[in-house]
């Protein structure tokens, strides 16, 4: 399949905002976010939905997917950012109009629950999309310096941006050495195992894969890793990326466990690919937007990643 930038976003664009998954718990981090945009100079529509609740979803399946494909219909929204994740976007997936969404290639961000939106959409349109920062949760916020412009300059420029000048400690580390090129794909550990065996999984073959995960014990993470080696998909990719996977420990300090370091060495070490750990994506304060789909190189033993192509057309 052929993969598909989307235009670059420019000040003045109108911007869509949606809640696919669940709903901020403070629905004025919508007002929030909305005047973030309006300050850089952009305009802003958020989804007539949005705000809704019902239980830990942003209303029912039928709103929240209203909400999704009035974006990509819309040919003034030029980019689409989901609010938060949570959990609910995986219940849309076989109900997504995709001609709709190939046939309107636009920007389209988020991350966590988000992964499986993004998976699915690169599996049945080809459209790159950005696991990048999410309005109610990290733009409100004090926004780190290094995530706001890395995921600016990732979306507004049709330049490649090279090698990533990494944040502040820890630097990223190497299980492997090696250097390999090929398309990044990947996401939030629990969400992307949840949709293996489904066509709404990306073909893994010869791809760079990138995990991050939150709040997952280590014998958790270990079935995580597990399902993905029975699945055959550990067995197909050329690299590995392991990003943060924060408050991944057990914290009953009688309960025996095996280490988080132990779980991913059982798993990525006998896979004998290039492969590094603790890069900065996942759920922290300075992260880097990765574009899913987009061509890279993996140089493990500099622990460097390297973006080899625009991520926006």
């Amino acid at each position: 399949m052929t993969t598909i930038k989307p235009p670059a976003l420019k000040k003045g664009d109108l911007i869509g905002l949606i809640s696919p998954a669940s709903s901020p718990d403070d629905l004025s981090r919508i007002e929030k976010s909305v005047k973030y945009f309006e300050n850089l100079g952009y305009n802003v529509i958020v989804g007539k939905n949005v705000g809704k609740f019902r239980g830990y979803l942003a209303g029912t399946d039928e709103e929240r997917l209203e909400d999704l494909h009035y974006m990509f219909s819309d040919k003034k929204v030029k980019a689409i950012f989901c609010l938060r994740g949570g959990y609910g976007a995986i219940r849309l997936l076989d109900k997504i109009n995709y001609r709709l969404i190939k046939a309107n290639p636009k920007i389209f961000v988020g991350y966590s629950e988000i992964t499986s939106l993004q998976l699915a959409i690169f599996a049945k349109t080809g459209l790159i999309t950005f696991a990048g920062p999410m309005p109610a949760v990290d733009f409100i916020n004090e926004i780190s310096s290094f995530t706001e412009e890395f995921f600016w300059n990732l979306v507004t420029t049709k330049k490649k941006l090279g090698k990533i000048k990494y944040p502040s400690e820890p630097q990223p580390l190497f299980l492997r050495k090696g250097i390999v090129v090929g398309q990044i794909l990947g996401g939030n550990l629990a969400v992307l195992t949840a949709m293996t065996g489904t066509k709404y999984f990306p073909n893994m073959r010869n791809k760079i894969l990138l995990l991050e995960d939150i709040n997952e014990t280590p014998y958790k993470v270990d079935r995580l890793l597990n399902q993905l080696r029975l699945n055959n998909i550990l067995s197909m990719i050329n690299g590995i990326i392991l990003g943060r996977f924060v408050d991944c420990y057990e914290d009953d300090a009688n309960k025996k466990t095996l280490t988080l370091g132990e779980v991913i060495d059982d798993y990525i070490r006998p896979l004998k690919i290039p492969s590094i750990y603790v890069f900065p994506h996942g759920h922290i304060k300075d992260f880097v937007t990765i574009p899913w789909g987009l061509k890279i190189k993996l140089d493990a033993g500099k622990t460097s990643v390297e973006f080899l192509e625009p991520a926006v057309s």
